[in-house]
């Protein structure tokens, strides 16, 4: 997808990379609405990953909900391991979601990072480290859906 924000340039974004446990999950369990979502945002041509440490040990029963396996990282060093992933991806071409302190590097690695505002809260890094905040996962699925929307938000 080609965004181009005036003030600040063309994005070319294909990949979107989103932390599990407390972005698009809670308490191990997918938040309503996400799975929907996220097929509808595949099926437009973004190519969806999820990254986690599986600290619930759940990620099996939600990889298996979702349709596709997360990328697993170790336990220890969370925050480097999704930074890595984001540029292994090119991080021009990611958008990066998430929530936690762990989150916050890979935020701003990727050339969008939005954080979320979701059920466990905003580490505020993160938050500092995102080019938008959104209320929550939903919200920012709906933005990237609606790209017009994201230009409105983010132009200067």
């Amino acid at each position: 997808m080609e965004i181009v924000i005036p003030g600040r340039g063309s994005y070319q974004l294909r990949h979107l990379v989103l932390d599990v446990n407390g972005t698009v999950a809670c308490g191990g369990r997918l938040l309503d609405g996400v799975r929907s979502r996220l097929h509808a945002l595949c099926d437009a041509g973004w190519h969806v990953h999820w990254i986690t440490a599986d600290t619930r040990g759940r990620q099996a029963a939600l990889d298996e909900e979702l349709g596709w396996p997360a990328q697993r990282i170790t336990a220890g060093g969370e925050a480097g391991q999704k930074a890595a992933f984001v540029r292994s991806l090119g991080a021009g071409s990611v958008v990066a979601i998430g929530n936690g302190s762990n989150d916050a590097a890979m935020l701003r690695e990727a050339n969008l990072g939005i954080a979320v505002l979701g059920p466990e809260g905003l580490a505020l890094d993160t938050l500092t480290a995102a080019d938008l905040v959104a209320p929550d996962i939903l919200a920012a699925l709906d933005l990237l859906a609606d790209p017009d929307r994201l230009v409105a938000t983010l132009r200067k």
